[in-house]
């Protein structure tokens, strides 16, 4: 049979790491195997695990099947899969699909509302999960993909989704009457791509990042001013709204005692400083209830029409904002893991691993 293995992180300490072996999964009636081909590692990815137990994210891809202990967990991945063996028709070997994917060799599924764009799990254990995470795009169905351009879907699509719809919530609301829009994390993937689809429609964008990644934030054009963390007392006293990518109490904390009643809306969209800030937000951003509310008026052709039309128009200048470091293999993934999670991976560069 053939070999598989799998990458597991530490749930209480997610810096601990471990790669266990074993034979590639058989199927049974109604199921797929998945080759995990190629991945991501983003701060995305360790957001998974920062909120893995709170938003349920450890319970995508169990560790117990694997044979490892509850002590470990699988932080979900992005990339692409090949379908190796299937039971179930219109699934046949040989397909490429997009995806959640385990830091893993292999991945059983059992696909439903199988169609020319792809499938969804349905597996027991994920049916109570978020339904947008459990889908997989055929790339021969998808109106997104280009074979060129896979790495930047790999490193950008679920985070441009994200981006997608912050933005779309943001001037659905009419930007809730703010005059300004301020992103923390600037320079990270989530914050431009989002800051990307808002500039022009309206309110100032203002970009806050550390000093180091200043010159980087302001080359990409997408913000009308950049300032370090340091130099908030700065702001113009105009309605704002927050856009808090970062999760640092610290730029919060200093940016209500900057704007005080200013601050009209403080919005939580993730973290990429470990920090959970959920709790001391006004409230907090979670792309797919506004991909419900979307659907609904747009329809899921409609929506991914339009998810496909401003995904072409980012790539073609995110093209130029990204060097791709690709690896190869379960020790380049772990390396890419820890540098990601120890925040040692410079704005400019995405993570890519060949499996």
């Amino acid at each position: 049979m053939t070999p598989s293995w799998t990458f597991a992180v530490g749930r209480d300490d997610l810096g601990r790491t471990t790669v266990a072996d074993g034979p590639a999964p058989e199927l049974a009636d109604g199921e797929a195997l998945l080759r995990v081909d190629r991945v991501g590692i983003t701060a995305n990815n360790v957001t998974y695990a920062v909120l893995g137990e709170t938003m349920r994210y450890w319970e995508f891809f169990p560790a117990g099947p694997r044979g490892l202990g509850a002590e470990w967990g699988l932080p979900p991945l992005w990339g692409f899969a090949e379908v190796v063996a299937s039971t179930v028709r219109g699934v046949e070997p040989g397909q490429r699909v997009y995806g959640y994917l385990p830091p893993a060799g292999h991945l059983v599924v059992r696909p439903e509302r199988v169609d020319a764009g792809g499938f969804r799990d349905g597996s027991v254990h994920r049916a109570e999960l978020p339904s947008p995470y459990n889908a997989y795009r055929l790339t021969t169905g998808d109106a997104a993909y280009q074979a060129a351009r896979e790495d930047l879907l790999i490193l950008f699509r679920p985070l441009f989704f994200t981006s997608f719809m912050l933005a779309d919530q943001v001037a659905d609301n009419d930007f809730y009457g703010a005059r300004t829009l301020v992103l923390s994390s600037a320079s990270s993937k989530t914050a431009y791509a989002a800051a990307f689809e808002l500039h022009g429609r309206g309110p100032r964008l203002v970009g806050l990042t550390s000093p180091g990644n200043v010159a980087f934030t302001e080359s990409l054009g997408c913000y009308d001013t950049v300032l370090p963390y340091d130099r908030i007392v700065d702001l113009d006293l105009d309605p704002t709204v927050y856009l808090d990518l970062s999760g640092a109490p610290g730029v919060r904390a200093a940016l209500r005692e900057c704007l005080g009643d200013r601050l009209i809306r403080d919005i939580a969209v993730g973290l990429t400083t470990g920090i959970p800030n959920a709790d001391a937000a006004g409230e907090v951003f979670f792309a797919p209830n506004q991909m419900r509310k979307r659907r609904r008026d747009w329809g899921r052709d409609g929506l991914d029409q339009r998810f496909a039309d401003a995904w072409q128009r980012f790539a073609a200048v995110a093209a130029g904002w990204v060097d791709v470091h690709a690896g190869a293999g379960p020790e380049d993934l772990r390396q890419a893991w820890l540098e990601v999670l120890a925040g040692r991976t410079p704005p400019r560069v995405g993570h890519v691993v060949q499996l």
